[in-house]
């Protein structure tokens, strides 16, 4: 099939007219000349779909609870939003209930559903955290870094893990990061590290920040801490939710700064992402969602209520350049879970997952591998 008259964003090219042949799901050809003949997009814009890299939850469903039709539903309810991949990202908990859950994520992998969003990774967030600087991970779960318990995990689902989680300053964090960056991302997360705890991690081999500014030491100007520690290093990428609540706009703008062609933007997105306020459970925890906000019993910021998409968008209205914004919602995630090959850009070969959307980039149709999911 043969999509013309296009907008298409093609990275660092920008915004170019053209169009593409889908075949077998991939892009067989993408052309940027006035060739016709098949569906016309009337000059709309043409992204590719969103790669949410951190993603608990959506639509009632969380992917720590191990259930494949919870995590089916998760992965449509993206779908229909733009995010046409994600890592499912764990929480801290028992290593019986991740193995459970990773084996689900493991499944629908290896059969993807035609209307979802496609599983391409895991995201292990915890429990090799920090109890000072935990946020809403549950304090009773935590351990320190473990690589065989990690290994066993990783290799139970078949090396899905693509991003996991470690706190600079506990005993044997360089260690273990020094060995789990041969399988995988590995990440600085919910830490009180100083700055030279946390540039031993990064020297090791960690090359991800997660969700930056939340659950870490602010910047202070005689303790530069994790996030000193990372900006001056040019191959770490810190992952950034926008959705309005949990980070200010001043602080998003100073963050691309901060990490030029370095953001990677998140959801953070809880169960109750498109669901209505009301109580909700996060990691064995009650988690109340109102006006936007979920927040556990003690007024703790939870995780996010809303999607990738919707904060890509918020990034644009934030002064983000609309380019950068998809560029960190997109190909750079991508990247981050090793799977740059196939998704996050419109190149022949890729899957053909993409977005028809208007100049304001509110969506009009979702497609994956060519299919419309989305009206």
């Amino acid at each position: 099939m043969r999509y013309y008259n296009a907008l298409l964003f093609l990275g660092e090219r920008g915004f170019v007219r053209g169009g593409f042949d889908v075949e077998d799901g991939r892009y067989a050809d993408v052309f940027t000349d006035t060739r016709d003949g098949g569906i016309d997009l009337g000059g709309a814009l043409v992204i590719p779909g969103l790669v949410d890299v951190h993603t608990h939850g959506a639509a009632g469903a969380d992917f720590s609870d191990g259930d494949k039709a919870g995590l089916r539903r998760m992965a449509a309810h993206l779908a229909r939003c733009g995010v046409t991949s994600f890592a499912p990202t764990s929480m801290t908990l028992p290593y019986e209930i991740l193995s459970k859950a990773f084996e689900t994520a493991s499944e629908l992998f290896a059969n993807q559903p035609e209307d979802c969003a496609r599983v391409m990774g895991i995201h292990m967030e915890g429990p090799f955290f920090s109890e000072k600087k935990k946020g809403a991970q549950n304090a009773a779960y935590l351990q320190l870094p473990d690589y065989d318990r990690f290994r066993g995990l990783y290799d139970g689902c078949g090396g899905l893990v693509r991003i996991v989680d470690v706190a600079p300053e506990l005993e044997g964090a360089e260690a273990f990061t020094a060995r789990a960056k041969e399988l995988c991302t590995v990440s600085v997360a919910h830490t009180d590290a100083g700055y030279e705890d946390a540039k031993a991690v990064f020297a090791a081999g960690a090359r991800h920040l997660t969700h930056l500014y939340n659950a870490m030491p602010p910047i202070h100007h005689r303790k530069p801490g994790v996030i000193g520690a990372a900006s001056e290093r040019e191959d770490v990428t810190a992952e950034l939710i926008c959705d309005g609540m949990h980070v200010h706009p001043s602080m998003v703008r100073m963050a691309f700064r901060l990490f030029p062609g370095r953001v990677c933007l998140i959801s953070d997105s809880l169960r109750c992402c498109g669901m209505p306020d009301g109580e909700y459970e996060l990691g064995g925890q009650q988690v109340f969602l109102s006006g936007g906000v979920a927040r556990l019993a003690d007024g703790t910021i939870a995780g996010a209520a809303s999607d990738l998409y919707a904060d890509m968008r918020n990034a644009v209205a934030f002064g983000i350049p609309r380019e950068e914004a998809i560029l960190a919602s997109t190909i750079r995630p991508a990247r981050e879970i090793g799977r740059a090959d196939e998704i996050g850009s419109i190149e022949q070969g890729k899957l053909a997952d993409f977005v028809v959307c208007k100049e304001d980039l509110s969506p009009q149709s979702v497609y994956i591998g060519g299919k419309r999911v989305r009206d």
